[in-house]
């Protein structure tokens, strides 16, 4: 599983088109080289001391050389005293940084502590405040002269989000889980946080289903399937009460489906696994209805070939043959436009799967 940064907005592999990064906050700022000049907004970008940019996801001196993320438990080697995340460190006997023998593994709880500040500060900038409200001159002059005295503090949680979950999905990528649940777990709040104070924007309740939907992701790898339900079945709790006419959250809502199904697909629930995988289906013809690309009707034959297998598997051929034949017919008339031709190898795959299933029954029924 790659989980995808819903705020960095990073292309999808089955989305041809560029997400444009998530805004930044603009900070006013007075450009006075003339009283009679119109007062300019300017953005003033945060700058990290560490090196971490919310772009480009440097690896900085808090990171762990092993998951390149942001330390978690932080242990030292003895007597080396290299850093290392404990999940990471764990499984070497040599410094993996200078190789000396781990005679033994201590907490760094001062580096840690470190790290715990840095994640809370971070994108927590010092910035001038301006109110630029004064009716005539000598009244502006007095507001200009005040506010060179002021300042605030902004907790640009967008960019802390995009930067906590990069780190998860580093963290992931390389089986340190409880690093990726940690900081998707503050991502949550961050995101929690802003949706009390914003309202429910589709933006913002995307990005949460999809934070939700990777920390189930996370309960998975570790085999608590209970935990992965949940974290999905919240996702599509709190996606359901949205509009289905935003792309983000229709397929943010529907892989959360499709993961619930997953779960109780292995688990032996067939019946239930047909019903999220159902629900999904709907959810994504229902898209299509609206606006449809390649990447939305992949997405339905997907679905159709889920909810053909259960079939299949509960015995209810016919109807599990329908399906496939309606996924096949349904690739068959998509056409790729050039910006699309990342998705081939995926609608090859989906159409080799299809045209098995059907070989299958044919052989079945020539031997019968």
């Amino acid at each position: 599983m790659t989980p995808v940064c819903p705020f960095v907005k990073a292309a999808r592999p089955d989305d041809g088109s560029s997400r444009k990064p998530a805004s930044e906050p603009a900070c006013p700022v007075v450009n006075s080289n003339n009283k009679q000049q119109q007062q300019q907004q300017q953005k003033v970008e945060a700058k990290c001391p560490f090196g971490y940019d919310s772009q480009t996801f440097k690896l900085g001196p808090l990171s762990c050389m092993i998951c390149q993320a942001l330390l978690f438990q932080c242990s030292k080697c003895v007597p080396c005293s290299h850093s290392f995340c404990k999940a990471c460190v764990s499984r070497f006997k040599d410094c993996p940084l200078c190789g000396a023998d781990i005679e033994k593994i201590e907490d760094n709880e001062n580096l840690q502590s470190l790290v715990d500040r840095f994640i809370e500060g971070h994108a927590r900038i010092k910035r001038p405040h301006m109110d630029g409200g004064g009716e005539n001159e000598e009244e502006t002059e007095k507001v200009e002269t005040q506010n060179d005295k002021r300042v605030i503090y902004e907790d640009v949680s967008l960019e802390r989000g995009a930067f906590l979950v990069q780190q998860a999905m580093r963290a992931f990528r390389a089986q340190n889980i409880e690093s990726a649940k940690s900081r998707l777990s503050v991502c949550a709040e961050d995101i929690r946080d802003q949706l009390g104070k914003m309202g429910n924007t589709s933006e913002l309740c995307s990005q949460l289903g999809a934070v939700l939907g990777m920390l189930g992701d996370c309960c998975r790898a570790t085999g608590d399937a209970g935990a992965a339900v949940a974290y999905f079945e919240e996702s599509v709790e709190f996606l359901s009460k949205l509009p289905k006419d935003d792309l983000e959250i229709t397929h943010t809502l529907s892989v959360s489906l499709n993961k619930i199904g997953d779960l109780k697909y292995y688990d032996g629930d067939l019946e239930a696994a047909r019903s999220f995988y159902f629900r999904s289906l709907n959810v994504r013809r229902d898209a299509i209805k609206h606006d449809s690309n390649a990447s939305q009707i992949l997405d339905v034959a997907v679905s159709l070939a889920k909810v053909a297998d259960v079939d299949r598997n509960i015995r209810n051929e016919d109807v599990a043959v329908g399906g496939f034949q309606e996924a096949i017919k349904l690739l068959e008339s998509l056409t790729l436009k050039p910006e699309e031709a990342g998705l081939e190898p995926r609608l090859l795959s989906v159409r080799e799967f299809l045209k098995s299933q059907i070989t299958e029954k044919q052989a079945d029924d020539l031997t019968v």
